[in-house]
């Protein structure tokens, strides 16, 4: 599968992610699985493959049937059986995770190398992929450093958001920091430190993205908040302006019986970022704490529970503090507090 000619801007992003990213060597299967609608990514990523002397392997998941996809297609599964390294960059649309869900499980089987891609564009390959991931590592490793011992997580900020997470020591915290490994594959852009947190109370204010395919419909909810109360780590109600989001929202959240549960805390730890963009997979990589209701990626994090969903929610220019101290100010890590310069 020919992607088409690189555009010239994305090819810095591309390179990163080849060589920084995903360590590519010459001589390595290679197999990059791409959507009409980022196939310009895909393509730069091809070019960058071809200089690194990578055997390079392209899918189109057009050609395997309509969108969106109930199930990975067997075409898809079967490359990612022979490859050492793997690429996902699509536009995700409703009721596709139970497909990307079933990439990632021979992902993780076969202990691969491998890049999430999924809402990636080529704004993004111009932004949040041309972090110095090396900077973003550091900074995420001393964050997990000191949440392995942590007690309490207090985030507050000016739109309402105002909550306290207690966490379970038996759980990980795993980092997604960019420099991917045959252990943790990793969305890109990256930058993250998550885990699943044993409990969570208070009220989260969603005034930027939601994750799934709510981003693509909904886009940056800046104007719209939704407001969520959590109780014992549950959504126990939902508010909005938009009614029909948050209508959607709830029962997405009900799908099954873990739906509404936070399976996930992360910090954002891409310092190469200045702004939110209203795209997902970027912003939840901005300095700051989001979480997810659903799924806990218990293979990484060992929670011993799952969930058909996983949506992710985040809140702007947030203030954070670790027991007592406060180590996000506005949006803003305080690296002083870190033992960072």
């Amino acid at each position: 599968m020919y992607f088409g000619d690189a555009p010239r801007e994305l090819t810095a992003g591309a390179k990163n992610a080849v060589e920084v990213c995903l360590g590519v060597r010459a001589g390595e299967r290679v197999t990059v699985i791409a959507d009409e609608l980022s196939r310009s990514v895909a393509a730069s990523l091809e070019h960058a493959l071809e200089e690194r002397g990578a055997k390079f392997t392209g899918l189109l998941l057009e050609d395997f049937g309509p969108r969106p996809m109930s199930a990975a297609p067997e075409a898809v599964l079967e490359a990612l059986e022979k490859t050492d390294v793997g690429v996902l960059c699509m536009t995700p649309q409703p009721g596709e995770l139970t497909a990307r869900m079933a990439i990632v499980r021979v992902v993780e089987r076969r202990q691969i190398r491998y890049a999430h891609m999924v809402g990636v564009t080529p704004e993004i390959m111009q932004q949040g992929m041309r972090a110095d991931y090396r900077k973003v590592d550091e900074l995420s490793d001393r964050l997990r450093e000191r949440m392995l011992h942590a007690k309490t997580l207090t985030v507050k900020s000016e739109a309402g958001t105002s909550f306290d997470a207690h966490f379970n020591p038996q759980l990980d915290w795993v980092k997604t920091s960019g420099l991917i490994s045959p252990r943790y594959w990793s969305n890109l852009p990256a930058g993250e430190v998550f885990t699943t947190p044993a409990t969570v109370d208070g009220t989260f204010v969603c005034d930027a993205t939601a994750g799934d395919y709510f981003n693509g419909k909904y886009g940056d909810l800046q104007a719209t908040p939704l407001e969520m109360k959590i109780a014992g780590g549950r959504l126990v109600r939902v508010d909005c302006p938009r009614k029909d989001l948050e209508e959607e929202f709830w029962n997405y959240c009900h799908t099954d019986e873990n739906s509404d549960r936070v399976g996930e805390l992360a910090f954002g730890t891409n310092l190469g970022l200045s702004r939110m963009i209203g795209i997902l997979l970027q912003d939840e990589k901005f300095p700051g704490v989001h979480i997810a209701f659903g799924d806990p990626y218990g293979s990484q994090t060992h929670a011993d529970w799952k969930s058909r969903t996983h949506v992710d929610v985040l809140t702007r220019n947030c203030d954070v503090w670790i027991d007592e101290d406060q180590v996000i100010a506005k949006g803003r890590y305080q690296m002083e507090h870190l033992g960072l310069s």
